[in-house]
């Protein structure tokens, strides 16, 4: 533990710890319980309590471990913000995300300067395209630079290092040209300074090379060429002690081939640390001999990884995020394993992450969560055992506990075992209970036992909530995802079907009292349940949603990968018309609200206009909450109270709680 070493300071450090967490978390510890027993009576939280934005998201840690940046929450709205960990507020910067944009992520570059991703869909040549920019912001004058906003080109914010010992020179892949004949098309890489957006070349770009990447020590080492024509990938790899660019692998990304592509160089050598199936049938790591392909050992298969943990440099993997729920993290650092063990003990029956942590790995920011709380953050100084509590995430429900949330698993028709989250309302004896059904979005994602404020504002009105992983779904193994090909507007549909079945038969949910609600994929799930199951429902809520499935696999934004997209999206259906909600509304028997933010860039909010008006013109029952300011998250709090209420309002007349 550096500097303060000794079995007797570690014991007294952490004492400290357990004696600052219980007070506070004692009330959530039983929180992962899989009971359902009537939480004690108490009055029902307001509307606004859970349309609160969270304390802070993305946040992010100074190397020195002094200063927190990240997205806070600032009246009703968020702000990209800088602060100190300790000392005056006062002296925090704060600024607003450019209009019409999305932050994707902030990070650090030195203890200086903050870098800032942001995206927008823009118009160009007649159709909407994503675009992406760069922001920086120094630290200490509050000075923002707009970095290469002056390019032609549509990605220019591919950040492939950053160094963390106060230099301010990344790297970054960037186009100059919309135009695939123009040489700039292709992104060549920029050694660039965040201070003042100055940048020199030091790959210029190639034809079909979209995407490059460097070592720990800022080296470009290798290109990744793709060409859409053929949906053909290739990996493009410079050895340690050559400075030629050569082909080291190529894949059929059309036919599901994967190229084996480093997210790691181990320093000296050609190997590299990569991500791949290994024999136990899940992801893993793997260390590769990169200049011939060969696996020379396993370092993690135990468990699906689902992300790995670098270090603040990259200079080594710390650890991996894993799929297990009784083991999401498993350190390969000593130092961060016992940290981990000691606050998990500290707060047992609670989810410990360490967000974010300093680059000696002395300071850390940490969050303990549950399913039915927003969670606690505090900041973590190891060496004295000071652990300060920083926010409640959400302040207007603080430590309360909430409905209790626990996994689940049901058969499908086909005898397909699929596995959900149920969330039973706190207070109320579990049967025949009005029921929501609440599918993912992407679909391409999963639903955890982790805090949902949609779920627990639902199930403190007095609803059972499901969220049914479906076919298709990640989290579960290639071959669970792959069931969804073929499937979707089918099985995958008929997987969310049989979740209310299940729960029927239970004597969980009353039959005669079901609802489905759902965004993004989940909106369009809402959507296609009532047009494919009419007598199922007694209404649907669709957020953000897509209605028009065809023209959403045809629109990427202008992304190279379009053929690629294409085809993977056409691999889930034989028929997009034949599944899309809009071209289905004479089937639809059920009320149906509509929910959508004019800023969202990632579904079209043309998408949930069209389908008001295709069911408005065939005389069908249809409300239509149309969110000026919206975007496809509701990141401000003024239009999360808008959508929970306009949820809450149909319930309530269409499918009463009581």
């Amino acid at each position: 533990m550096g500097s303060t070493s000794g079995s007797g300071f570690r014991a007294a450090a952490y004492a400290i710890i357990a004696a600052a967490l219980l007070p506070i978390l004692s009330p959530q510890i039983a929180a992962g319980s899989t009971e359902n027993a009537p939480a004690a009576a108490r009055a029902p939280l307001p509307t606004e309590a859970f349309a609160a934005l969270p304390f802070v998201e993305k946040a992010t840690l100074s190397p020195d471990g002094t200063h927190i940046a990240g997205l806070f929450a600032v009246n009703g709205g968020q702000m990209i913000t800088i602060l100190p960990v300790a000392g005056d507020r006062a002296n925090m910067l704060r600024f607003a995300v450019p209009d019409l944009t999305e932050v994707a992520w902030i990070r650090w570059v030195g203890n200086d300067h903050i870098l800032v991703g942001v995206y927008a869909l823009a118009p160009v040549e007649g159709s909407d395209w994503y675009v992406s920019r760069l922001l920086s912001v120094n630290r200490t004058t509050g000075k923002i630079t707009h970095l290469m906003w002056d390019s032609g080109g549509q990605d220019a914010a591919s950040v492939i290092w950053a160094p963390t010992d106060g230099r301010t020179e990344i790297l970054v892949a960037a186009q100059d040209s919309i135009y695939t004949n123009y040489p700039g098309f292709w992104p060549s890489v920029y050694r660039l300074n965040v201070a003042n957006g100055r940048r020199v070349v030091v790959e210029k770009g190639r034809t079909n090379v979209f995407d490059w990447g460097a070592d720990s020590q800022g080296r470009v080492r290798m290109a990744i060429s793709y060409n859409d024509l053929t949906v053909h990938s290739r990996l493009l790899y410079r050895a340690e002690k050559n400075d030629v660019l050569r082909t080291i692998d190529t894949a059929n990304l059309g036919a599901d081939e994967d190229l084996t592509v480093p997210f790691y160089f181990v320093p000296g050598s050609d190997n590299g640390y990569v991500l791949k199936a290994g024999d136990a049938g899940h992801r893993g790591v793997f260390e590769v001999d990169l200049s011939t392909g060969k696996t020379l050992r396993t370092i993690f298969d135990a468990k699906a990884v689902d992300d790995v943990i670098l270090a603040p440099d990259d200079s080594s993997l710390l650890g991996v995020r894993t799929t297990s729920d009784d083991a999401p993290f498993h350190w390969f650092d000593a130092q961060l394993k016992a940290y981990q063990e000691k606050l998990q003990q500290a707060a047992p029956g609670t989810d410990v992450e360490i967000l974010s942590m300093s680059a000696d790995r002395k300071k850390m920011l940490v969050r303990f969560g549950t399913p039915d709380n927003p969670g606690l953050l505090y900041y973590f100084d190891p060496d004295n055992g000071n652990l300060a509590k920083l926010a409640e995430m959400n302040s207007r429900i603080g430590t309360k506990r909430l409905a209790r949330s626990r996994y689940v698993q049901y058969k499908a028709h086909d005898g397909l075992e699929i596995e959900g989250v149920l969330t039973m309302p706190r207070g109320k004896a579990g049967t025949n209970l009005p029921f929501i059904v609440m599918p993912h979005g992407g679909p391409w994602a999963h639903d955890t036992l982790t805090y949902d404020y949609w779920v627990q504002f639902l199930a403190e009105r007095g609803y059972a909530v499901l969220q049914p992983n479906f076919r298709g779904s990640t989290g579960y193994g290639d071959a669970f995802e792959k069931a969804g090909e073929g499937q979707m507007g089918l099985a995958m549909q008929d997987d969310v079907t049989d979740g209310v079945l299940w729960a029927v038969k239970e004597g969980i949910a009353d039959p005669k009292r079901v609802c489905i609600v759902g965004a993004s994929y989940g909106g369009y799930a809402a959507m296609w349940g009532i047009a494919k199951d009419p007598d199922f429902y007694r209404c649907a809520i669709s957020i953000n949603g897509v209605s028009n499935v065809r023209k959403e696999v045809n629109d990427f934004g202008g992304k190279l990968r379009t053929r690629l997209y294409r085809g993977q999206w056409q691999r889930m259906s034989a028929d997009f018309r034949g599944i899309s909600p809009v071209y289905a509304v004479d089937k639809i028997k059920t009320p149906l609200l509509l929910i959508h933010g004019k800023k969202d860039v990632t579904v079209d909010h043309a998408q949930s206009a069209r389908m008001h008006s295709a069911m408005t013109s065939a005389g069908k029952q249809v409300e239509f909450v149309s969110v000026p300011l919206a975007d496809h998250y509701f990141t401000r709090e003024a239009d999360r109270l808008t959508l929970l209420r306009a949820m809450e309002d149909f319930l309530a007349k269409h499918n009463p709680a009581d």
